[in-house]
């Protein structure tokens, strides 16, 4: 891979990472359009290499809200802080389940070409509809009154459990982890500023499991013999991510909380549609 094209695809992934249009299925759309084709290992490689940046930009931007969960978990508290981590770490089952049992399965998906990418982004589109559709039931039921992002119930477990079953399920190519996130937290009844952050903050523990895998892999003297002349495009593709995903994250926090998501419903069936036709 050109560095380049790892810039390109950096800035793909740190935009899309937060946006409710799917990262994996834009990296897949823009490595079609531009002619890179990857082995399924290097592919893998790279893609974990900028979930990565897009984690440090999380970090970055949730720093404050981000120590201070950790101060509260790490020391014990038993408070409200406390017990939020706990069901971040709850949410994060289902998808240490798909990663331990059919990572090899998700793997083969993923080589599957844009028409599971085109399906995968209308359901992206419906999930976004049918939460902006919920959203609208609720101002109608009274809750006219109160600020919008104010709107709904703090996260229960139970709500932690349901939207890490739907992050689990968007590692599907195309089925954008946030958006699938979000409009579910939103489908339960939760706040949306609420339910925007806990979405960022769960996929911290899975990328970062997955990128610590591989990086052990990428220390070894044989992956770096073999790799060498990649590392230059996974550093660009790393700092380019880095630095979109910080600004696209706070973007997509105030999107949240204005209740902008139908708009990108649209978008997700137009590229769908262009995807499966494409295929």
């Amino acid at each position: 891979m050109e560095w380049l094209d790892a810039l390109v695809l950096g800035i793909i992934q740190g935009l899309t990472e937060y946006l409710p249009v799917s990262s994996s299925g834009h990296l897949e759309i823009f490595k079609q359009i531009l002619g890179v084709d990857l082995p399924d290992d290097q592919n893998l490689q790279f893609n974990v290499v900028v979930h990565a940046a897009t984690v440090c930009s999380t970090l970055v931007v949730l720093w404050p809200m981000f120590s201070k969960l950790c101060r509260s978990f790490f020391t014990f508290r038993r408070d409200a802080d406390f017990y939020y981590v706990c069901k971040i770490l709850v949410s994060c089952i289902p998808v240490a389940i798909v990663g331990f049992c059919f990572k090899d399965y998700v793997e083969r998906i993923f080589g599957s070409g844009l028409f599971i990418v085109g399906v995968c982004l209308c359901v992206t589109a419906a999930l976004l509809f049918f939460a902006h559709v919920s959203d609208l039931r609720a101002a109608r039921n009274g809750a006219m009154r109160v600020e919008p992002a104010s709107r709904g119930r703090d996260i229960t477990w139970w709500d932690a459990l349901i939207i890490g079953c739907a992050q689990a399920v968007a590692v599907l190519p195309g089925l954008s982890r946030s958006g699938s996130t979000i409009a579910t937290g939103i489908l339960l009844g939760d706040r949306r500023d609420k339910v925007a952050s806990f979405s960022f903050l769960m996929v911290i523990i899975p990328i970062l499991g997955e990128s610590l895998l591989d990086l052990k892999d990428m220390l070894s003297p044989a992956y770096a013999a073999e790799t060498q002349t990649g590392v230059l495009a996974l550093a660009v593709g790393f700092v380019s991510a880095f630095v979109v995903g910080c600004a696209a994250c706070s973007w997509m926090l105030n999107l949240v909380k204005k209740g902008k998501l139908v708009w990108f419903a649209i978008y997700c069936v137009l590229m769908g549609v262009i995807c499966m036709l494409w295929q």
